[in-house]
């Protein structure tokens, strides 16, 4: 502009100074022939009107220029503005990130998008490649600056690609990156424009998909898809199958694509589990059926199967999904499984009953032989050896008699359905308990601590009960130790809706490393006292279970042990 006010105030000196010289000429001329003050007046209103017409002519040409000028500029600002309203319309509408960048200057130029879609304001933006590349996941910034530069290098027009870049908050979005390289005549690459589009729902689907896709392929289980619609009236028609559904039944892809499951049906396949799956398929349920399939070489097999409905996301059914597993070995085991259920009840239907007969028979030579003991203890026998085999015969009757007598008490427990309970009150228990061991108790003059303050009452068979503390107790007092005094704590605990008996003594313990899986069994010994039959804690724990309660030991050879009873209230 300068430089044009320059040029235009040169032309109009150089104008004046022709003009002055000519018209000085021309004074010299005529200067005798007219007055000189008014000639040399005139002369220079001339000069000056002269030269202002030259000066507006060449104003006025400039200003037509300049308006020409300005017009096209006009124009030009116009489309560029419109362009750039399409630009960004065209971007808000693609949800892209457009960039420029001019290579040479490595000057980077981000329109709005790189804040609506990864949120940096415009001072959190770089404008050189440097920023653009320290953004991108460290997994993919030297594979896509290698391809990028490669590409640039190569000079082809278009170039994308997938990688992972950082947003405003420090996660990543994955983007697929579109590039158009523009040169100069020379075929130097000198920009390149580049749109940034945000893929990341699509890359999390895909992987979503890749590892459904895994799944499936990789399970052990059959899948079966079929098509959501038939045109005859039955099953509609396979569409996929996974591989293990070829290990399953030996027929591939190809032979059961296109065909209907009805292929798998055979003689002993369950009609009526068939109808059922119409049925589901009918009223668009899922459903759960089993029968024997047949594989392609017609071996049958037990298959469970399921058929799950599929929709779409116009809630409309596109296809069904069948799982299915083979099943035949869990059904033999079944059977297997109900046949040793039978034999285990008839068996133990034969040992009841052997057991009823065996008790009853017994019962009356029993009661004869304790009948004549008891004459023959009215009759005097002088011969010691006589006397001594007496009454071995006799103690031995009564252990019988008191076998037979506990015997028949577990039968009872195990056979009763239901126990008969009310409301015990543990004090009155063990006064009963102390009046039948008052013997006992006062050769042993144990210690017995009771503490019922916490849980006074049980609701709970009361036979049961007063059977379970006369057996622990007396087995306290029969394995006391004799180093000792016998100490005896009970105490009673409710907490959580259970209420727990706590049974503990000082006594000779038992070896629970060696004998803990057999403490509770039948005919199990772990002293040896002549009169130790074994049986005791084995109708314990039956009658406690019986009550639906459960019974616990802890014990230490020399220490002593203790019973933990806990009953559900």
């Amino acid at each position: 502009m300068k430089s044009k006010v320059n040029q235009l105030t040169i032309i109009y000196i150089l104008i004046a100074v022709f003009m002055a010289i000519v018209f000085y000429k021309l004074s010299i001329k005529y200067y005798y022939l007219t007055n000189y003050p008014f000639y040399n007046f005139s002369k220079d209103l001339v000069l000056v009107f002269l030269t202002a017409i030259t000066f507006r002519y060449i104003l006025s040409d400039n200003f037509n220029k300049n308006k020409i000028i300005f017009e096209h500029l006009k124009k030009t600002n116009k489309e560029i503005k419109e362009s750039n309203d399409k630009y960004d319309i065209v971007a808000k509408a693609t949800s892209d990130t457009i960039w420029d960048w001019k290579i040479q200057e490595d000057n980077l130029l981000w329109n709005k998008g790189i804040k609506t879609v990864f949120g940096y304001d415009q001072d959190q933006v770089g404008d050189s490649s440097k920023w653009w590349f320290e953004n991108i996941h460290p997994e993919d910034s030297i594979k896509m600056s290698i391809k990028l530069y490669s590409f640039i290098e190569q000079k082809t027009d278009n170039w994308q690609d997938e990688y992972r870049f950082k947003c405003a908050d420090n996660s990543y979005k994955y983007v697929l990156d579109r590039g158009f390289l523009l040169k100069d005549e020379s075929g130097k690459a000198i920009r390149m424009i580049g749109a940034i589009q945000d893929v990341t729902k699509q890359k999390e689907e895909e992987l979503r998909l890749k590892l459904l896709e895994t799944v499936i392929i990789q399970t052990k289980d059959s899948i079966i898809i079929i098509e959501a619609d038939s045109k005859s009236i039955g099953i509609p028609k396979i569409v996929y199958v996974n591989p293990a559904f070829s290990n399953m039944s030996g027929y591939h892809a190809d032979d059961v694509i296109g065909k209907t499951p009805d292929i798998f049906i055979g003689p002993n396949s369950d009609k009526q589990e068939y109808e059922k799956l119409i049925t589901a398929l009918k009223n668009k349920e899922e459903c759960i059926i089993e029968t024997i399939s047949y594989k392609k070489n017609q071996e049958e097999y037990w298959v469970r199967f399921s058929m799950i409905p599929i929709y779409n996301a116009e809630n409309e059914l596109s296809h069904w999904v069948s799982i299915q597993r083979d099943v035949t070995q869990d059904k033999k085991q079944e059977k297997e499984k109900e046949q040793l259920i039978r034999e285990l009840t008839q068996n133990n239907k034969d040992l009841k009953q052997f057991s009823y007969i065996t008790s009853h028979n017994l019962r009356a030579p029993l009661s004869n032989l304790t009948g004549l003991l008891n004459l023959i203890e009215d009759i005097p026998v002088s011969d010691p050896e006589l006397e001594e085999i007496l009454q071995g015969f006799n103690k031995s009757t009564q252990l019988l008699n008191d076998t037979i007598n506990d015997l028949t008490k577990v039968m009872n427990i195990k056979d009763s359905p239901s126990i008969q309970k009310e409301t015990v009150i543990l004090k009155e228990v063990f006064e009963n308990i102390f009046n039948q061991l008052s013997f006992q108790i006062k050769t042993a003059q144990p210690i017995i601590q009771l503490d019922f303050d916490n849980a006074q009452t049980l609701e709970i068979n009361k036979s049961y009960i007063e059977s379970i503390l006369l057996n622990l107790l007396t087995n306290s007092i029969k394995y006391k130790s004799e180093n000792k005094t016998l100490h005896i704590s009970i105490s009673t605990q409710e907490k959580e809706n259970q209420t727990t008996i706590t049974f503990k003594d000082n006594g000779i313990g038992i070896d629970l490393e060696r004998n803990r899986d057999k403490v509770f069994g039948l005919y199990q010994r772990f002293h040896n006292y002549p009169d130790s039959k074994g049986l005791g804690l084995y109708l314990v724990k039956s009658q406690v279970e019986a009550m639906g309660g459960t019974i616990d030991i802890e014990s230490e050879v020399n220490k002593g042990t203790t019973f933990t009873i806990t009953f559900k209230n």
